[in-house]
């Protein structure tokens, strides 16, 4: 399906504390790629849940996870497809909140993020820990839209956006990394910006125009 890209404007970076990845353009815009319809979740029927290689799976009804204790999160993020977007305001709980309230078994060293839709993107559990990434809940101020993965979405912002997953359901606690939605198709199994890790290969197995983030 075609992506969309609504209001992009590139722009050369503007200096200060902020940093771009090799091969990044900063936007002032947020835009919008998905390469799917976007779930509309009722939020009487969200659920988030823990699972996979945990002593006993835990999941929240969306006020129980409301009522979780919340933190204001700016980080800057970037995109594979090649913007960056700097000091965004977000609000949610942190993946350390979360991974508190289970525990897990020793084995567990990655996670696969599964959303409404289907959509899975694989990560190390070490990447969510230590106030590295969090459940987006808000966005300047306001709930998620549904277009950026309202009304959760998975943040993990020192990788690729695509790492984040929209309409985020919950982790799977997992021994060995396995590939998720995207890296089935070619892209890379980590995706840190700064490396440049867009695919598993030099060969443009996948193309990031039709990028669902």
């Amino acid at each position: 399906m075609p992506f969309v890209n609504q209001g992009f404007r590139a722009k050369r970076p503007t200096g200060g504390p902020h940093k771009l990845p090799p091969g990044q353009y900063e936007t002032q815009d947020f835009p919008v790629l998905t390469a799917g319809p976007t779930p509309r979740i009722a939020l009487e029927n969200w659920v988030f849940r823990l699972e996979g290689l945990v002593e006993s799976p835990a999941k929240w009804s969306w006020n129980e996870f409301n009522a979780l204790p919340q933190q204001d999160f700016n980080p800057d993020i970037h995109c594979v497809t090649k913007w960056s977007k700097f000091d965004t305001k977000w609000r949610g709980v942190s993946l350390d909140t979360l991974l508190e309230r289970v525990q897990l078994k020793p084995e567990a060293q990655f996670v696969m993020a599964f959303s409404y839709g289907g959509y899975t993107t694989n990560v190390p559990l070490a990447d969510l820990r230590n106030h590295q990434a969090f459940i987006g809940l808000q966005y300047e101020g306001r709930p998620l839209a549904p277009e950026h993965g309202g009304p959760a979405r998975l943040v993990v912002p020192h990788l690729y956006f695509w790492k984040s997953a929209k309409w985020v359901q919950g982790l799977r606690l997992m021994a060995a990394d396995e590939p998720g939605f995207w890296e089935e198709a070619g892209y890379s199994l980590y995706g840190d910006p700064w490396k440049e890790q867009r695919y598993r290969d030099d060969d443009g197995a996948a193309d990031p125009s039709s990028l669902r983030l």
